[in-house]
């Protein structure tokens, strides 16, 4: 954190940084859907207000010279920087499924919950493009790179100081109230997978606030131990590290998931058309997960590979209780 140097003055400092982050966040979310919305509705400005502002007002002072330094400083090849880009692309759309985690959470999910994802997904696209582009022909590339809050950066060099040090606030802020949504997110899927006897039952077990309080706190024990995993006495080398292995974990499922689509389209008897157009858009999705797994490097493909393992183990004895449970039946 660009206020508190103290976090990165050696990895134990910043691993006991991120333990509290994660416990405060975590403790947040125990009363339920009602105050983790209300959190939430308001640190999202903190990204929203210099993304989008940036989006719009930062090109009053966008330098084309600058820019173009900034294009492929290192002349990388076009399938090597679409490869080194893919796993970046899709973390940041990775939050695509949350609204649909957390259906039973919104009012009228039917109407809302695809809406929230079509719009919520094409604005990220939209802001993320613009402001990544703006910010390059503001600030050199080389500033960047060495700075830890490029958005307090560059409302410096804008503005004043003062203004990037708001602006980089704005963002710790925002990046908190990400994190207090994703655990409530995980808690949910969890409770909705034990609901379905994918999951042991002590994940669907919630408080007088509706809060699935025992899956959050397993939770909380991965992510800690992801966190001892994971140190390094570089930031940005740990969280590629985490980034590359949460992509690959997130494509899994993602492939198996279209790959299902053949039986939806059967079952539900779709139309010749509707069949064809579903049938390519798929094919297309599977094959663009594939090689975002290719993309995300070994290392993370190992890694991934061996808790995909652990999970198939894990399904195994669940599958073997739903057995037990039938012949019981």
């Amino acid at each position: 954190m660009p206020f508190i140097p103290w976090v990165k003055t050696t990895p134990i400092h910043t691993f006991f940084t991120v333990v509290a982050i994660l416990i405060l966040t975590m403790i947040a979310n125990f009363k339920g859907a009602r105050i983790t919305g209300r959190i939430s509705s308001f640190t999202v400005w903190g990204i929203i207000i210099p993304v989008a502002g940036l989006s719009i007002i930062g090109w009053f002072w966008f330098d084309p010279q600058i820019f173009s330094a900034a294009w492929n400083p290192h002349h990388i090849g076009t399938s090597k920087a679409i490869s080194s880009g893919i796993s970046l692309t899709l973390w940041a759309f990775l939050g695509i499924e949350s609204a649909g985690a957390n259906s039973d959470a919104v009012e009228n999910p039917e109407r809302n919950v695809p809406l929230a994802c079509l719009f919520g997904t094409g604005f990220a696209a939209i802001v993320y493009i613009a402001s990544t582009s703006v910010i390059q022909g503001i600030v050199p590339n080389s500033q960047l790179l060495a700075s830890d809050a490029p958005f307090g950066l560059v409302f410096t060099v804008m503005f004043n100081p003062v203004v990037g040090k708001v602006i980089t606030a704005l963002a710790v802020i925002a990046c908190i109230g990400s994190l207090l949504g994703w655990q409530f997110t995980n808690a949910q899927v969890s409770k909705s997978a034990a609901e379905m006897h994918l999951f042991p039952n002590i994940f669907a077990k919630i408080s007088k606030d509706d809060a699935p309080i025992a899956g959050m706190l397993i939770m909380l024990a991965v992510e800690l131990v992801l966190a001892c995993m994971t140190i390094s006495p570089n930031l940005l080398k740990q969280f590629d590290m985490l980034l590359n292995l949460a992509v690959f974990i997130n494509m899994v499922p993602y492939v198996l998931s279209m790959t299902g689509l053949q039986v939806m389209l059967r079952k539900n008897h779709v139309t010749q058309s509707q069949y064809y157009l579903a049938s390519i858009v798929g094919t297309v999705a599977v094959v663009y997960s594939i090689y975002g797994i290719y993309a995300c490097g070994d290392q993370a493909v190992f890694g991934g590979c061996i808790i995909t393992m652990f999970g198939y183990i894990f399904y195994g004895f669940i599958a073997g209780r739903d057995v037990e449970m039938h012949r019981t039946v």
